[in-house]
């Protein structure tokens, strides 16, 4: 038997807005809905009409959470700056959720019912305890299990429907990589680069000339023991002991970095340096910098087999992108959805 995807009432997943991301997840992986702590229960207030059949606040909720799945982390709420867009986000795909179920429904497609009573199980499997479960029940599907059977089923039913009109059309031959390998060659070449670590001292704002030179002469000092480091370990020791920016939690590691990328009086220090080498001090901004450089990468043109994979990944998931906006198009050509505020 197939294995059937993963249900999960806690939404670890993320949803599309509307057509903007480019990979949805399991569908059954919203099929209840569940709500924030501290977060207003929902009513079963009609937000929109689907040729007839009503979507409530409970389903937009559920789809808010699943877009959003931080808002646990803002005190059961969506800020408010974004509220707005994630819940048009949001009612934009529970629109689409019921026309792909409607559609499903009109070619007669079934689940299977093995299939069906695995994905039951696998959904049970996510409550640490049969009394935890049965509270779930109660409070989401006033203690139906049949509810519950039949939410699984219609989000099964909507993944079938997707796999077959997205998924199954989406692959992409080795000849469309290629090619789009050869007729993009600027996404495929990366630029010189520098690997650094950093040590800096902070001049105070508004610093008079006497601060300036305590800054300087506590920099001298931090120069004279990054000099005496032997190794990578060493100076991330000491920049994660006497270096004011914030790096200095990361060993002072800024990893691979483009000149242009730098303040220009480091750059151009850092971009003449050895591997192992330190710099003297550098002015830069409000700071006196010390560099120790880790590697320099002459630029290069990253190779077809190096790069193969993730093409192919990206381009289908535009392929995806296009294919469900398509079959959303399609869906709504035909369809009556009415909005309510």
């Amino acid at each position: 038997m197939t294995r059937p995807k993963l249900i999960s009432v806690f939404f670890i997943f993320s949803a599309l807005a509307g057509q903007a991301q480019t990979a949805a997840p399991s569908l059954a992986a919203k099929t209840v809905s569940t709500h924030a702590a501290g977060q207003t229960r929902p009513t079963a207030k009609v937000v929109a009409r689907v040729n007839g059949a009503a979507l409530t606040d409970a389903d937009l909720q559920r789809e808010m959470l699943a877009m959003f799945p931080y808002a646990r982390q803002h005190g059961g709420k969506i800020p408010a700056s974004m509220e707005a867009t994630v819940r048009q986000g949001a009612l934009q795909m529970i629109e689409f959720e019921e026309l792909v179920y409607q559609e499903a429904q009109r070619r007669k497609m079934q689940i299977n019912p093995g299939r069906l009573d695995y994905a039951m199980a696998e959904f049970r499997q996510q409550f640490d305890s049969e009394a935890t479960f049965q509270r779930f029940l109660k409070t989401e599907l006033h203690g139906s299990r049949k509810t519950l059977r039949d939410r699984i089923q219609r989000s099964l039913l909507i993944d079938r429907l997707l796999d077959l009109e997205v998924t199954s059309k989406s692959s992409v031959s080795d000849q469309e990589v290629r090619s789009y390998y050869d007729k993009n060659p600027a996404e495929f070449h990366v630029a010189e680069r520098v690997a650094v670590q950093t040590i800096s001292v902070v001049i105070p704002d508004d610093a008079t000339a006497k601060d300036e030179v305590t800054a300087r002469r506590h920099a001298e000092d931090v120069l004279k023991q990054a000099r005496a480091t032997k190794s990578y370990e060493e100076f991330g020791a000491l920049a994660e002991k006497a270096s004011d920016d914030e790096w200095r939690v990361m060993m002072g590691d800024h990893g691979a970095i483009e000149e242009g990328k730098m303040p220009p009086p480091v750059g151009k220090v850092a971009f003449a340096m050895k591997p192992g080498q330190i710099s003297d001090l550098i002015r830069a901004e409000n700071s006196f910098c010390i560099i120790r450089l880790n590697s320099h990468e002459a630029a290069k043109q990253l190779p077809f087999e190096q790069v193969r994979a993730q093409i192919k990944k990206n381009l289908q998931a535009r392929r995806v992108d296009q294919l469900r906006s398509a079959l959303n198009r399609q869906l709504r050509k035909t369809a009556k959805v009415t909005e309510l505020s």
